[in-house]
């Protein structure tokens, strides 16, 4: 879920000016996955193929929403359904989702930012 969670935020807040730092929170997020990854105890081999399809994972992410505001319900459900083996009540999660991207839009991204960033 945290994927979905930050491709979306990801998709809100990307443009020139944003560029730099979105650049830093992708780094960070992903380089957190790996060492997640490491503590779990797998090898470098495997943690090279893990982090891989993770990556690809999030870009197919990424495209698939790209889209998100112009599309219904059922083809949001089909997005969503393609990611998460067995969800049974994606309509919440689209719902939620909606709901998820109201709220990026009303806050720009320094909200997120001023209590993680020191001057």
């Amino acid at each position: 879920m945290f994927l979905i969670h930050f491709a979306f935020f990801l998709k809100n807040y990307k443009n020139e000016e944003n560029k730099e730092i979105l650049q830093e929170i992708y780094d960070f997020n992903f380089r957190q996955l790996e060492l997640s990854i490491r503590e779990i105890g797998y090898g470098d081999q495997s943690i090279n193929k893990k982090m891989k399809i993770y990556l690809n994972l999030f870009h197919a992410i990424i495209s698939d929403i790209h889209f998100w505001d112009e599309l219904d319900k059922t083809e949001k459900s089909k997005k969503l359904s393609s990611f998460l083996e067995d969800f049974e009540k994606i309509d919440i999660l689209v719902d939620y989702f909606d709901h998820f991207v109201m709220k990026l839009r009303k806050k720009n991204l320094n909200f997120f930012l001023k209590s993680v960033i020191s001057p």
